[in-house]
């Protein structure tokens, strides 16, 4: 992997967890800690990241935790749609789970009429959007904060799904191949995922058609236990044709018929 490659999987893996370590970093890219350290040093210098001992977060870290709200990302719109789409699956009284990230985020403004629901989900800001509810049940998992997704993760996060089953989850990824799977930046996320793909009935995947066959560092795979994969009008026919010879249906979000021109 040439340098500049690197640094950016570095930058990719910051805004997914916010800060990283030095030694993390010298295992993932199995380089050495000078490596790392000299990398890092170049980043700073372009204000993204700021450097502490032993390794570096993003400049803008405290901002996200102090605003309660998710950054704003390309593809909005889509984001949005697929949000509002995904929405359509949930019923009042349903049992849920919800992803963390921007995407499964646009579902809460259109979830305000549905009542009843038991939720299940990493995410502090999705816990205080829909906590609102008085007649919801919500329930966080444990686990590491991640600030850029105002989430909790890793192995520590997984355990509340054992022995617990719903009906539905809304799964986000950082990219998805028909070869790799769902792929993340990092490996901290991975036993989160496989373990809310365990205890859900239905699993719905929410990605905008740019992460389709973008494949990040870390692979989890997991094909077989997506039902369905809820995306914008960029998917091809062809795509569309190659999930479901792999068993999972797509559903198209776009403005026609939409929850949004109906609003």
């Amino acid at each position: 992997m040439f340098p500049e490659q690197r640094r950016e999987k570095i930058i990719e893996l910051l805004r997914e967890n916010g800060s990283c370590r030095v030694q993390e970093l010298k295992t993932v890219f199995q380089v050495s800690e000078p490596t790392i350290r000299q990398d890092l040093e170049i980043m700073e210098q372009s204000g993204l990241i700021v450097r502490q001992h032993g390794g570096a977060f993003l400049s803008e870290y405290s901002s996200f935790a102090s605003r309660i709200q998710l950054a704003r990302h390309i593809n909005m719109e889509n984001k949005t749609l697929i949000g509002a789409k995904a929405a359509e699956f949930v019923n009042s009284g349903d049992s849920i789970i919800m992803d963390s990230g921007t995407t499964v985020t646009e579902m809460i403004k259109f979830l305000t009429n549905k009542n009843n629901l038991k939720i299940v989900t990493p995410a502090l800001n999705i816990t205080l959007a829909l906590g609102k509810e008085p007649t919801n049940t919500i329930m966080m998992t444990g686990g590491e904060f991640k600030a850029p997704t105002l989430s909790l993760t890793g192995e520590n996060a997984s355990l509340i799904f054992k022995d617990l089953f719903v009906e539905k989850l809304f799964l986000a990824a950082g990219g998805f191949s028909l070869q790799a799977g769902l792929t993340y930046p990092g490996f901290t996320d991975l036993p989160l995922k496989r373990a809310m793909m365990d205890s859900a009935k239905t699993v719905y995947l929410l990605v905008d058609s740019s992460k389709l066959e973008k494949v990040l560092f870390a692979s989890l795979g997991c094909q077989n236990k997506i039902d369905y994969l809820i995306t914008d009008s960029g998917i091809t026919k062809e795509y569309i044709d190659q999930l479901a010879n792999i068993n999972i249906q797509a559903i198209i979000a776009d403005r026609e018929n939409s929850i949004l021109e109906r609003e």
